[in-house]
């Protein structure tokens, strides 16, 4: 199928839904049959032959005997991270929320204990799950009873939060009877508030809880002076926006406080905004950094990551910052978006992007070569990360002038959904899909096994991604009124 079709279809999936019958026809009635009938077979497939345990992964080889997430994954492995175990859930649930067939419900439910059975005792979640009952003695996992092993709780990637939300969401979908489901999302919040510094920040991972008297809270600031040479940090503990950790966090409390009606969960997003005011840089670069040391000051992370003003992250807390404004009503938290904002126009580069690293204090643009040497030159750089990022200035003001105009607008507990009417382009949609399913109920697709040492740069692969996305479209079609 054409890269371009399948475009095509997501923007008309986008599209509002609109009737053009009071009732569905004979012809409709059928097409809704046939999505169905196809929604049903793609799930079974995927959670009688795919699935692990209730566990999921990103990519597959068609035959099922090659599987990798992020790196490559062997057969009694799960990945976390998205678009893993949680991002197959939430579609799964969103399936059952659409169609009303418990079947889609169970088959989260199932998703839903595999997370359960992949939760740390420090409360979060690893990028993977083993469930080799040899190879889990490694890991602590709470429900094994273990407190020795692996128990590093991830924040980066969205790993842990993502992780979070779906059982959030799955608890609320089950009125919150399933007691495994339901006590480890609360461990998994109080963990977290746990892990929160005294400033509010989070860090990138964690298997203890930190010690509030070697944590003051500051105001960021610039350093003296910072080495030019990688130091090799142990930067886990590090105040972290990088990826947006700390945004995916305080989203999820803001999730947590609709779900469970405790103040206690928004208190922990309010603080978490009270250090990006603290985090925000001085002038002349009012912006943020990707990560802090203890002290405040832009600190390096991995060998590419120097401290610096980021051009990308930053953007990123723009947002989280209107969402806290949204959420709170309180108006300090747009206080920092213009002169931000302006800064980053000021930085763009000559062709309307920005750097993902500025030096500090003279807001030179830094990159690397692909010796990892640092330079003002973006000559010879790396192909693996985004040392230079878009620029969505235009959109920022606008939604800050938006936002500042509304007014306070708390994001409402989403009781109901709205089931969709039937039209052309949604039934075009399904019908692409449909036709691209293989006899199985797989769709499978040319694609790339990047963990894996294949013949050829591309192979018949089957993508977690694209079952998402067209399980989504499947079930839209089977709800149709």
């Amino acid at each position: 199928m054409l890269r371009t079709t399948w475009v095509a279809l997501v923007l008309y999936c986008l599209m509002p839904f609109t009737t053009t019958n009071a009732e569905l026809t004979q012809e409709q009635v059928r097409e809704k049959e046939l999505a169905a009938r196809s929604l049903r077979k793609a799930v079974e497939f995927f959670q009688e032959q795919v699935s692990v345990e209730g566990g999921y992964l990103w990519r597959y080889s068609d035959d099922l005997k090659l599987r990798e997430g992020e790196g490559q994954a062997s057969e009694s492995m799960a990945w976390v991270q998205p678009p893993g175990t949680p991002s197959v859930g939430a579609a799964l649930l969103e399936a059952y929320r659409l169609t009303d067939d418990k079947y889609y419900l169970d088959a989260a439910r199932h998703t839903a204990h595999a997370l359960v059975r992949g939760q740390l005792v420090s409360g979060g979640w690893d990028y993977r799950i083993e469930f080799d009952p040899d190879k889990r003695q490694r890991f602590a996992y709470r429900t094994d009873g273990r407190s020795e092993g692996t128990n590093v709780t991830t924040l980066d990637d969205n790993t842990t939060q993502s992780a979070l939300r779906f059982l959030m969401d799955m608890d609320r979908a089950l009125k919150f009877q399933d007691a495994k489901i339901h006590e480890a999302a609360r461990f998994a919040l109080d963990s977290l508030i746990k892990a929160q510094y005294p400033n509010g920040a989070w860090p990138q991972r964690y298997s203890e809880f930190p010690d509030p008297k070697q944590y003051p809270v500051m105001q960021a600031s610039y350093p003296e002076s910072w080495s030019r040479d990688y130091p090799k940090p142990d930067y886990r503990s590090f105040y972290t926006f990088n990826d947006n950790s700390i945004a995916d966090t305080i989203a999820t409390m803001f999730a947590a406080a609709r779900i469970y009606d405790e103040p206690r969960y928004q208190q922990t997003a309010e603080r978490a905004g009270g250090f990006i005011l603290l985090a925000q840089m001085p002038e002349p670069q009012p912006a943020w950094a990707q990560q802090y040391d203890a002290n405040m000051y832009p600190a390096w992370a991995r060998k590419f990551e120097p401290p610096s003003i980021t051009g990308g992250e930053s953007q990123g807390i723009i947002r989280t910052l209107l969402m806290l404004y949204r959420e709170t009503g309180n108006k300090k938290y747009l206080k920092p978006i213009p002169p931000a904002i302006a800064y980053l126009r000021r930085s763009l580069r000559d062709d309307g992007r920005l750097a993902r690293f500025y030096e500090l204090h003279t807001n030179r643009p830094l990159y690397f070569t692909k010796q990892y040497e640092l330079t003002y030159s973006d000559a010879d750089m790396p192909t693996h990360y985004g040392f230079v990022v878009g620029a969505g200035l235009d959109s920022l003001e606008r939604e800050y002038e938006r936002t500042k105009a509304q007014g306070h607008a708390p994001t409402k507990p989403n009781d109901d959904i709205r089931k969709p009417r039937y039209s052309r382009s949604l039934a075009a949609a399904a019908k692409l899909v449909r036709d691209a399913m293989d006899e199985r109920g797989a769709w499978v697709e040319r694609g790339e096994l990047r963990a894996h040492d294949t013949p050829s740069p591309t192979t018949q692969i089957i993508d977690t991604r694209t079952f998402i996305k067209r399980v989504g479209i499947l079930a839209q079609m089977a709800a149709i009124e």
